[in-house]
């Protein structure tokens, strides 16, 4: 997309406040318009469902998101449509010149996101966007999205993920996650934060950011979980939601549900607190229940039943695997799996192979982990089970759908976006080399 390394010279903050004044953006407008979602796993759901609610409330609304799965241009939408090639190619162009300019000027270098980043801003300000979501990249504290300066984020979930860059304890990783959010602003924080409770409180203190949890100021009751149209009741202050439906499966997409919910409403009493109360909870309602986010227990295939999952973190990775048994159920399975080499492969591995009789070890075309590692890690976290290798995705599919026909059997693959995405390519009769991710 752009003739830059993914990342730049170091922290981007001043640079990317350079470039976003020298394109022209509105940053008060900017502020007042959006929120940012960061987090560990969640992210994109949570992203898009917030999204999706102010769509429905009539808003015209921008979302901003990565990585992409299939498609560059997924990363950057306006009302749920995604922005098309020539105005990718112009905005492109356009901040290119600018970033030459201002990277001369400073001596210093942007990295690729920075540049997309900005790209969003310049679309979604052209677009006339009313609201915006920003999903960050990595953490919040010195993530581009910080430069939004919004006053409402959320932290869907924290976990060991980037602690180079973050930090080796969950409490540095949150607190940097906290610190997209502008001073006075409020955090909605997912469940699995609740026992940073008191660190995250006394850390946002001094910022005067308020700090809201799942199933503590926000209520999750009567869950249904299911193959379609999952089911919970909300409560929030005065808002009592009953039986929300939510169209993304899977256990842990209550809470990012409830966390969009919310960080709509608090943005929606801030910045419009009177307009079209009697609209929320339809708004609410539809953008729940009509909103699509690929490869999240994503079923690819009916016949055999094919299920993929982007997780990849280890708890994102054991969220989703429940969840997959409590739907589907536990018998019948063949697990494909791999991991990225910058990934904790041991512990996604060892979090997946105890489930399964029957495992695939393979490696994907991006990042891939060594098979023999991941076979060992496999054999090592269940000594009972079948472990095959496939030296590529390609063989992988192969070896699945040959066993699946001989066996009458479902697989699901996990352990990484890259793993994902390029058997879903495959399947699909596409080339897993052609797929570009950065």
């Amino acid at each position: 997309m752009f003739d830059l390394p993914k990342y730049g010279d170091g922290i981007c903050l001043a640079r990317m406040a350079g470039l976003l004044e020298a394109l022209g953006i509105d940053r008060l407008r900017l502020q007042r318009i959006s929120v940012v979602v960061t987090g560990s796993n969640g992210k994109g759901s949570t992203a898009a469902m917030c999204a999706g609610i102010g769509r429905a409330y009539g808003l015209r609304t921008g979302l901003f998101t990565s990585p992409h799965l299939f498609r560059f241009n997924e990363r950057i939408q306006v009302d749920g449509v995604e922005i098309d090639d020539d105005a990718l190619a112009r905005l492109k162009r356009r901040v290119e010149a600018v970033i030459a300019i201002v990277s001369n000027n400073m001596g210093e270098q942007f990295g690729a996101f920075e540049a997309l980043f900005a790209l969003a801003c310049l679309h979604f300000q052209e677009s006339g966007c009313d609201f915006a979501v920003f999903e960050a990249g990595i953490g919040g504290r010195y993530d581009p999205v910080r430069l939004v300066g919004a006053h409402e984020t959320c932290v869907t979930s924290v976990d060991y993920e980037h602690v180079e860059l973050l930090g080796n304890s969950l409490e540095l990783i949150v607190s940097d996650k906290s610190d997209a959010c502008a001073a006075g602003g409020t955090i909605v924080y997912g469940e699995n934060c609740r026992d940073l409770r008191p660190h995250l409180v006394a850390y946002n203190r001094g910022a005067g950011r308020t700090s809201l949890f799942v199933r503590d100021e926000i209520g999750i009751d009567n869950e249904a979980v299911a193959t379609s149209r999952q089911h919970f009741d909300f409560q929030f202050g005065y808002h009592d939601f009953r039986r929300l439906e939510v169209n993304l499966p899977g256990a842990f997409q209550f809470n990012n549900a409830a966390i969009a919910v919310t960080l709509f409403l608090v943005w929606l009493q801030r910045e419009h607190p009177r307009k079209a109360p009697d609209r929320i909870e339809t708004a609410i309602r539809a953008g729940l229940r009509d909103v699509h986010w690929p490869g999240r227990l994503e079923v690819i295939s009916q016949n055999p039943l094919i299920v993929i999952d982007v997780g990849h973190t280890p708890d994102g990775i054991r969220q989703s695997l429940a969840s997959l048994l409590a739907i589907h159920g536990a018998d019948g399975w063949i697990l494909v799996t791999g991991a990225s080499r910058d990934k904790r492969a041991d512990e996604i591995t060892g979090a997946l192979a105890p489930s399964f009789d029957t495992i695939i070890c393979t490696a994907a075309h991006h990042k891939g982990a060594d098979v023999r590692a991941i076979a060992a890690a496999a054999q090592h976290a269940n000594p009972n089970a079948a472990v095959h290798t496939a030296a590529s995705i390609e063989e992988a599919v192969r070896l699945s759908q040959k066993m699946t026909e001989a066996q009458r059997r479902r697989v699901y693959v996990a352990g990484g976006l890259f793993l994902a995405i390029e058997y879903a390519t495959i399947t699909k009769g596409g080339r897993a080399e052609d797929l570009e991710f950065f």
